[in-house]
C-alpha cells in the first residue's frame, strides 16, 4: 500500500500543483491589473464609477458562488480537516470550479485573501476527485485528500517541507510512515510543477546580512510574547468579525462579499498597496523605505482589511496576509529595537523573517510548519536558532493564554452555524485486513498477551486457506491474515498501529 499511494501521490501532485499554478497566475495577473486600474483612475475619473459598478458585480457573484457551494467559503482548510474527520461529505467538483471561480474574481477584487488555504482545498479535492473516480476505498481516499493538501500548499509557496509537515501536523493530524511517504512524493511532485512555470526563486527575497547576537535574544523572547498576544488578538478579532456580519440586519450572506470590495475601490484610491495578497507590502517592507509611521499605517489598515475580507465569507485564505501582518510586526520591533536599544539597524530584517514564523505559529499552532516554511520560503537557513526561539515563545504564549488554533475555531463555526452532526458517529464500522510477517512483534504470541489498540477489535483470523475465530488462548502466526473491526473516524490510526505489529522489525 505505502508504494501504491506513493505513485498516486505524484498523480495528485500533478493536479495539485496545476490547480495552484493557475492560482499564482491568478494572482499575480491581478496585481498587475490592479496597479493599471489604479494608475488609470487617477488620469481618467469617469473610470471610477465604472469600476465601483463592476466590483459590486464581482463580490455579487462571489456571494451566489459561495450560496451555490458553501464549502468554498473563506480558507477551505477546516474544510478539509471537517472532511478528514468524518464531519460532512464534500462534493469535489463543485469545489473545484467554485473555488477557482470564486478565488480567482476576489483575487482581481483586490480583496486582501492569500492563495495557500484554497491551494490546500484544491489539492485535497483532486486527491479526492481522483480516489472517487478510480473507486478507492475509503481509508485510502482519506490519504489521497491529505496528499493533495500536502501538495497544494508545496506548490502555492515552493515549499515541499512545509506542505508534508502542515498536511501531517495540521490536517491528518497523525504522523506516519506511510502518510509521510506518499505526502512527500505528492509535495515534491507538486513543487517540481510549479517550480517548472515559476522559477526556483524563493517566495520572499530578504537580503540577510549578519546575525542577531546572542547576549540580544532577550529581544527575541520578547517578540515571541508580543507575536503570541498578537495571534490570539488575531483570532479572536476574526471570529468576531464573522459573527458581526452576520448580525447586520437585512445583509443577506449573499451580499455580505460585497462589502470589501467595495472597500477595496476606496483602497485602490488611497493606499493601493493593501490590496491583494501582501506582495507589495512585502516588497515595500523589503527595501527598507518605510518609516515607522508608513509601517503603522499599512499594519493597521491591512489588518482591517483583512478581517473584513474573510469575515465576509469570500473565497480565499488567511494565510499569506497574516504572514504579511507578521512582517511588518517584525519590521516595526526591529526598528525600535534599533532605535532604542543598541541593534545594528542591518538587522531589522532578521526581525522580519522571524516574525512572520512567530505570528504563524500563534494563530495556527502548528510550529514546525512555521519554522521550516518560513526556512523554505525565504531560502535561507541562517536564521534557524531565531526563528526556533520566536517560533516557540509564541507558541508558549498563544497556548497559556488559551488561544484556540484559528482552523480549528473556524471548523467549529461551520459545524455551529450549518447545524450538522458528524457525517460518521461510533455506528459505523469498518474491517481492516493486515498480514503477519516473519518476527513480528505479533507473531508467536497469545492474543491475550497482545495490548491492541483502541477501539479495535479482532473478529478474525485467517490462516491457510480456512477462518478462525480468534480467542484469548489463540497463537497468532507468521503469514496470518489478522481481521480487526474499528470505528471509521479511527481508521487511519488503527490501521498504522496494526501495520506497525505485523511488519518485521527494521
Amino acid at each position: 500500500m505505502k508504494y501504491i499511494l506513493a505513485f498516486e501521490g505524484i498523480i495528485i501532485g500533478i493536479i495539485a500543483g496545476t490547480l495552484a499554478i493557475i492560482y499564482r497566475l491568478a494572482m499575480t495577473y491581478s496585481e498587475s491589473t490592479l496597479t493599471f486600474i489604479s494608475a488609470y483612475e487617477s488620469t481618467h475619473t469617469w473610470a471610477i464609477a465604472v469600476w465601483f459598478g463592476a466590483l459590486a458585480l464581482m463580490g455579487l457573484v462571489v456571494g451566489l458562488l459561495v450560496k451555490w457551494e458553501p464549502m468554498i467559503a473563506g480558507s477551505g482548510i477546516p474544510q478539509v480537516e471537517g472532511e478528514l474527520q468524518g464531519y460532512f461529505k464534500v462534493n469535489w467538483l463543485r469545489v473545484i470550479v467554485g473555488k477557482v471561480i470564486g478565488g480567482i474574481i476576489c483575487m482581481f477584487g483586490g480583496l486582501s485573501l492569500g492563495r495557500e488555504g484554497p491551494s490546500v482545498q484544491l489539492g485535497a479535492m483532486g486527491g479526492k476527485g481522483f480516489s472517487k473516480i478510480f473507486k478507492r476505498i475509503n481509508i485510502e481516499e482519506r490519504y489521497l485528500i491529505t496528499c493533495g493538501a500536502s501538495a497544494g500548499l508545496a506548490a502555492a509557496f515552493n515549499a515541499p517541507l512545509a506542505g508534508t509537515i502542515f498536511a501531517l501536523e495540521e490536517i491528518h493530524k497523525n504522523f506516519s510512515a506511510t502518510i509521510l511517504f506518499s505526502a512527500m512524493t505528492a509535495s515534491i511532485t507538486a513543487d517540481f510543477v510549479s517550480k517548472y512555470v515559476f522559477g526556483l526563486s524563493p517566495v520572499f527575497h530578504f537580503t540577510i546580512n549578519g546575525f542577531i547576537p546572542l547576549e540580544d535574544y532577550w529581544l527575541v523572547v520578547i517578540l515571541g510574547v508580543l507575536l503570541g498576544f498578537a495571534g490570539v488578538l488575531y483570532n479572536a478579532v476574526l471570529l468576531k468579525t464573522q459573527a458581526l456580519y452576520g448580525k447586520i440586519k437585512g445583509l443577506k450572506a449573499e451580499y455580505r462579499p460585497m462589502i470589501p470590495f467595495i472597500l477595496a475601490g476606496l483602497l485602490g484610491l488611497t493606499m493601493p498597496q493593501v490590496l491583494g495578497g501582501g506582495n507589495t507590502m512585502i516588497q515595500l517592507l523589503g527595501s527598507g523605505k518605510l518609516v515607522m509611521t508608513g509601517m503603522l499605517a499599512l499594519l493597521a489598515v491591512k489588518f482591517i482589511f483583512s478581517m473584513l475580507s474573510f469575515g465576509s465569507g469570500a473565497p480565499g485564505g488567511i494565510f499569506f496576509p497574516l504572514l504579511v501582518l507578521g512582517a511588518y510586526i517584525g519590521g516595526i520591533f526591529g526598528t525600535v529595537a534599533a532605535a532604542y536599544f543598541g541593534i545594528d539597524p542591518i538587522l531589522i530584517n532578521n526581525f522580519v523573517i522571524i516574525a512572520m514564523a512567530g505570528y504563524f505559529a500563534a494563530i495556527v499552532r502548528a510550529p514546525i510548519t512555521g519554522i521550516v516554511l518560513i526556512t523554505e520560503m525565504t531560502g535561507s537557513f541562517d536564521h534557524l536558532l531565531a526563528l526556533s526561539v520566536v517560533v516557540i515563545t509564541a507558541e508558549l504564549t498563544a497556548g497559556l493564554l488559551h488561544g484556540r488554533p484559528i482552523y480549528d475555531a473556524l471548523l467549529d463555526r461551520i459545524l455551529e452555524k450549518r447545524g450538522e452532526k458528524p457525517f460518521v458517529d461510533s455506528t459505523e464500522k469498518i474491517l481492516i485486513s493486515m498480514k503477519v510477517r516473519d518476527n513480528a512483534m505479533v507473531c508467536n504470541q497469545l492474543i491475550a498477551d497482545i495490548k491492541w489498540p483502541e477501539p479495535c477489535l479482532l473478529v478474525s483470523i485467517l490462516r491457510g486457506g480456512r477462518e478462525i475465530i480468534p480467542k484469548g488462548d489463540t497463537v497468532i502466526c507468521a503469514l496470518d491474515t489478522l481481521v480487526a473491526l474499528t470505528d471509521e473516524t479511527n481508521t487511519i490510526m488503527i490501521n498504522e498501529v496494526l501495520m506497525e505489529m505485523c511488519e518485521e522489525p527494521k
